[in-house]
């Protein structure tokens, strides 16, 4: 007698850098997983189709009989309501690319798509911290600067699918010049973002004398993990960069606790991992920008779910909750 299929699905991130699968179980237990380089496929036909081909190298890997029901994906700008991606700021591609699609020229089964961090929101009120909350925010800190709003228990995707995009609302009108991908300038993850700690630590060290290892470094050779390997050994150039960005992002929280009054605030992704250094200065400057009925009530907490998983559960969590409407 043949052994019975597990039903599964495949949750799928893709980031400014890398794109991240696994292929999920109904109780959020990773069976199998893998990545491939999203900046290695300038064509997005290109890198479906590798992506694609990967994830069946990967189902095989499973050790066991599994049904695939359907492809969950979080991507920048990603759009639920028509399966697109749409102008990206952090990806290779331009303009507005039908992923599922392209995605459909090799499948049949469910595609959905929707933003990155639409998608770890979901994640956390699933199998991590958020366990439970009604009204909290998921601010994802990679490449760029992701949100995702949860209200009343509800994600909010707004009249077209792009609601809670802070990430590109201008943290300083009219005074700010850094260049966003996104075409314009001043964006809050021009500053606040592996890629925004980076610009910091040039400008800094453009303006000051001041010794820093990090001057030992060419523009190429530099990252966020450098900068954060510099803070912990106490370099001031670092060190006031985790400051300032950190402080960039505590402004701007304020804002956010205003518009959806949220129980928590979770970080999520890479620049989260310095901890303290990022979480103390934004946690000072969002209480200092408070309005006082705001005050001391909101929790900024870190993900309680792995970097690498929380985004691939929550983009796999869709196609569970549409075969449940199915039903």
């Amino acid at each position: 007698m043949p052994m019975k299929k597990e039903q599964v699905v495949v949750g799928i991130d893709i980031g400014g850098t890398n794109t991240v699968f696994g292929i999920v179980n109904r109780i959020g237990r990773i069976l199998a997983e893998d990545s491939l380089v999203t900046t290695h496929y300038d064509e997005p036909e290109v890198f479906v189709a590798a992506l694609y081909e990967k994830i069946m190298l990967t189902q095989a890997r499973v050790g066991k009989p599994v049904e695939i029901l359907g492809y969950g994906i979080g991507a920048p700008m990603g759009n639920i309501n028509k399966g697109t991606i749409e102008y990206p700021a952090d990806l290779p591609w331009k303009g507005i690319i039908p992923l599922a699609q392209i995605f459909s020229r090799h499948t049949s089964l469910p595609v959905l798509v929707t933003n990155d961090a639409n998608a770890a929101a979901v994640g956390e009120m699933i199998y991590g911290g958020a366990k439970g909350m009604k009204n909290f925010v998921v601010i994802t800190l990679g490449t760029g600067l992701g949100s995702g709003f949860v209200v009343d228990g509800k994600l909010v995707y707004g009249h077209d699918g792009f609601a809670g995009e802070i990430g590109h609302t201008v943290i300083r009108p009219g005074q700010s010049n850094r260049d966003c991908g996104c075409g314009r300038k001043g964006c809050l993850e021009t500053y606040v973002s592996a890629t925004g700690l980076k610009r910091t630590v040039l400008k800094i060290l453009a303006d000051k004398l001041e010794k820093s290892e990090l001057r030992s470094y060419s523009f190429d050779e530099l990252d966020s993990r450098k900068v954060y390997e510099a803070a912990l050994r106490g370099d001031p150039i670092a060190l006031e960069a985790f400051e300032h960005t950190g402080a960039m992002l505590g402004f701007k929280l304020a804002d956010v606790v205003a518009h959806t009054n949220p129980e928590a605030i979770f970080l999520f992704g890479g620049l989260a991992l310095a901890k303290e250094l990022i979480f103390e200065p934004a946690k000072e400057h969002m209480e200092k920008n408070l309005l006082h009925i705001y005050r001391d009530k909101v929790k900024l907490l870190p993900s309680e779910l792995s970097t690498q998983n929380a985004a691939v559960l929550g983009a796999s969590s869709l196609i569970w909750s549409d075969a449940e409407k199915m039903r």
